[in-house]
């Protein structure tokens, strides 16, 4: 639970959805801006040095929140210098990932070191299969941008070894619970989610760190006895402030310092857990809504990437016109919730969301608009008691856009079965011929289902054939709802059976297992499927986001 002093020192605008780009400065930070410029501007004798004292009020925090202490915290003005301090510091091969933001390849690029470079994310087990002994650095965002995927940083830490691990934190620092102290230079700027402004930052140098990186760009502030003005070029500082170029401003200082202060008081655990649960609301948010989730969604943090079937832009302009702002990216849409983010901002995305083309008016995409007039004729060839559907998986839940036959008594915008929805959950797209299942009066059919697909291969919808069998059924495999309501029933009836515990007599792990059943089964990918589990479950729709996010591990 985030304490409510830290939330009422925000005020962002209701629909504010985009942390990953900027996060905007809390009262306290806006506060502490004004009173230190005002100070300045009184200036007296002691004006200065009391002023300069922030720099050290703010290592402190820093220090605190990174397990740390002060003489291996260095401030730097934002995150690509930070990484360029290390990238002109470094002997020997980095590796990295071309996939990464720019800040974190522009720099060992430019200084010219050899490298061995990363397509994708940044996992152990990639790195392993790359790693060699010319590699004395592995550069790595604890977050992706992109996708909110988190890397696994005590992974990377053993893979590498001895090797230094280089970690930018911008992303994920102060929201998110990892064990910054395996890092050997940890760099984050603090004007995203620790919600501090623009020009502040810090650099966290481990002993090893110091020990092997040259401090290339080290200024007069960064050497002994900076404060001794004798015309020499005195030697660099054995500590963390030989990444010290010259004064920052100690209104900037103060002002971070406020913002990591508040990040103390709520706790990182705490707006790690409330940053999850919003996250996973939006998710629930997108699918109803016939999104699909482009993110990561194993090991996630703040950030929620989707398409629709309308482009980006589309989207966005949709997101705009109900005051919410996002990024929006030729390929996706990306969402990044605070832990302060209320549940108005949520229903304006729901509201924009559903003001997009529904069901009824979107495209049908080519490859399954050709098959739409076929099915009369098609059911007309394959005899008596025989059923043709097509299925756009844009519409889910209602995906049925073309149907001949009565067999089984569903109508256009009808949903598709629960067996065909779990597939479409787990990703598995693979042609069903001739497999056996029943109707809903229990007669025996025999059933196929081939997969449509656009001309980049990706799966949009289904052709499937439906036919009466000559025996009775030998039990049920499949079952077909008229409508979404028992779809969602019939889902939620056969997750209670399966874990065998009445919902009155169940306790937290039958109720999460419920929850992981419906999960795999793809029953969230239903509109309102949250809330209508709450009530049967008799718990609260955030218990059920707490579930998933456990089941899921994020």
């Amino acid at each position: 639970m985030i304490d409510a002093s830290y939330l009422a020192q925000f005020r962002e605008p209701e629909g504010y959805l985009d942390f990953a780009r900027f996060g905007p400065p809390s009262v306290p930070v806006v506060a502490a801006t004004s009173r230190l410029m005002e100070q300045a501007s009184l200036a007296g004798p002691s004006t200065v040095d009391t002023l300069m004292r922030e720099e050290q009020r703010v290592k402190a925090a820093v220090a605190r929140l990174c397990r740390s202490d002060t003489d291996h915290v260095a401030l730097v003005p934002n995150t690509s210098i930070g990484l360029f301090q290390a990238a002109f510091g470094l002997s020997g091969t980095v590796m990295y990932s071309a996939a990464e933001f720019p800040s974190n390849t522009y720099p060992w690029v430019r200084a010219g070191l050899p490298s061995v470079v990363l397509d994708g994310p940044v996992t152990p087990a990639a790195v392993a299969s790359r790693l060699t002994g010319e590699v004395s650095a592995l550069s790595v965002s604890a977050v992706d941008f992109r996708t909110g995927y988190r890397a696994d940083l005590a992974a990377l830490r053993e893979a590498v070894g001895d090797r230094l691990l280089v970690v930018d934190g911008i992303q994920g620092f102060g929201v998110v619970d990892e064990p910054w102290e395996v890092a050997d230079v940890l760099v984050v700027g603090g004007q995203k989610w620790l919600r501090a402004g623009w020009s502040t930052g810090f650099a966290v140098l481990s002993d090893r760190a110091l020990e092997r990186l040259s401090p290339v760009l080290s200024g007069w502030t960064g050497a002994v006895d900076a404060g001794l003005f004798d015309n020499s070029v005195h030697t660099a500082s054995p500590d963390a402030a030989s990444w010290n170029i010259t004064n920052l401003s100690p209104v900037v200082s103060g002002a971070f310092a406020e913002a990591l202060e508040l990040v103390e008081l709520a706790g990182v655990a705490e707006l790690d857990a409330a940053v999850g649960e919003v996250v996973a609301e939006l998710e629930e948010i997108v699918l109803s809504c016939g999104g699909q989730v482009v993110s990561a969604r194993d090991r996630r943090a703040g950030i929620l990437a989707f398409t629709m079937p309308e482009a980006a832009p589309v989207v966005g302009e949709a997101l705009n016109a109900f005051g919410v702002t996002a990024t929006v990216r030729p390929e996706h849409v990306r969402l990044s919730p605070h832990a302060t983010t209320t549940h108005g901002t949520l229903e304006r995305v729901r509201a924009a969301l559903k003001s997009l083309s529904t069901s009824a008016t979107a495209p049908v995409p080519p490859a399954l608009s050709a098959l739409v007039p076929t099915v009369d004729s098609l059911a007309s060839a394959l005899g008596p008691d025989t059923e043709v559907v097509v299925h756009d998986l844009a519409r889910l839940p209602n995906s049925i856009i073309a149907i001949a036959g009565s067999l089984t008594g569903r109508q256009v915008g009808g949903p598709m079965t629960d067996l065909l929805l779990g597939l479409v959950r787990r990703g598995t797209t693979t042609d069903m011929p001739g497999y056996e299942t029943y109707a809903p009066d229990g007669r025996a059919i025999w059933s196929s289902t081939t997969f449509v697909r656009d001309a980049s291969g990706v799966a949009v919808g289904c052709l499937c054939v439906n036919k009466l069998a000559a025996h009775e059924a030998s039990g049920p495999v499949e079952s077909f709802p008229q409508d979404v309501d028992t779809l969602q029933r019939v889902l939620v009836e056969k997750a209670i059976a399966d874990v065998g515990v009445p919902v009155e007599l169940m306790k937290k792990v039958h109720k999460s297992q419920v929850v992981r059943v419906l999960d795999e089964a793809g029953f969230f990918l239903i509109r309102d499927s949250v809330d209508h589990l709450a009530g049967v479950l008799e718990v609260t729709r955030y218990t059920i986001y707490n579930y998933l996010n456990e089941n899921r591990g994020t």
